[in-house]
């Protein structure tokens, strides 16, 4: 199959195939009775970073680990520089006070760890454990949080009839397997023919084609009036590229940037998206936000192809 085509069909099968993981799962955690805050927090997270979890496992597998953490670095900025963007252009978002307090701060944090672990221009098993870790108390924290706390994720992006949670769970588990493969064989093979690193390719098409589940997510949930389940996916989701994605393809397949300035720009980029992002005391992100954080994607698109060529 040719890269370009293979590289598409697997955007598509991550975009179909995260869409239905992501109903099945949260209908599933409906389900099996798990509070509805978790559902929120945690469910809903971990499934729209399913696609990047696929091309990660199959990136590290295929000796491909940049593209694992180009796609993961780069679906982090897409996220909130374009996807939260775009919704914020058409209105502000309110966001909760327990997002504030927990899920802003560790976003803001996993950029400067990972930036700190990858001074040597190497991920080793050893940072991913350490990252896995810290992921493992957010994780607990959040967890127990949520408990206390109802959510309106699973009305709005929840699947309760369980013939069709279940079809959405297998079918769209199998389409994010199939679009890992396709993904890493096409971005390896345009890589290769224009001279453009692993990285490069990761942090660029393959971040945009495996942020479609955010996307989707995010304009669902801002149609129905439930600002929250947007930005906490949103948030949720990269926390997990950064603390579990990232370290999963580490630990398979220690990971090795030779352009380590490309890294560099992405966590820088990330960390500024985030930053942009916070909320006033009053907990709004107003319409302005939204603007400055596509400006400032733009300019980071404008950066990476500069030094690129």
């Amino acid at each position: 199959m040719n890269d370009y085509a293979a590289l598409l069909s697997g955007i598509v099968c991550a975009g179909i195939g995260g869409e239905l993981f992501v109903r099945g799962a949260v209908g599933l955690a409906h389900w099996v009775r798990i509070s509805p805050g978790i559902i929120g927090a945690v469910v809903a997270a971990f499934a729209t970073s399913s696609p990047e979890l696929a091309v990660s496992i199959s990136a590290a597998l295929a000796g491909t680990s940049p593209i694992a953490l180009g796609d993961a670095l780069g679906s982090n900025i897409v996220n909130v520089a374009l996807i939260l963007a775009l919704v914020l252009v058409v209105s502000g978002i309110q966001s909760s006070h327990d997002s504030v307090r927990r899920d802003f701060p560790v976003a803001l944090l996993i950029p400067l760890c990972t930036g700190f672990l990858f001074i040597d221009g190497r991920l080793s098993r050893f940072d991913g454990v350490l990252l896995l870790g810290l992921f493992l108390v957010w994780l607990v924290v959040t967890a127990i949080e949520a408990r206390k706390q109802r959510s309106a994720t699973d009305e709005v992006l929840g699947e309760h009839r369980r013939w069709l949670v279940v079809c959405s769970c297998t079918g769209g588990l199998a389409l994010l397997v199939l679009a890992g493969n396709l993904i890493v064989a096409g971005a390896k093979g345009i890589a290769l023919s224009f001279g453009m690193d692993y990285f490069m390719v990761g942090v660029t098409v393959v971040a945009i084609g495996t942020s479609t589940p955010e996307l989707a997510t995010a304009v669902i949930a801002k149609l129905r009036g439930h600002d929250e389940v947007g930005l906490g996916t949103i948030l949720g989701s990269n926390i997990f590229n950064g603390l579990f994605v990232v370290p999963v393809a580490a630990m398979i397949n220690p990971i090795t940037v030779v352009v380590r300035h490309e890294v560099a720009l992405a966590l820088v980029f990330g960390c500024v998206a985030v930053a942009l992002t916070y909320p006033t005391r009053a907990g709004f992100i107003g319409r302005t936000r939204g603007a400055l954080l596509l400006l400032l994607y733009g300019l980071y698109l404008l950066t990476v192809f500069t030094f690129q060529s």
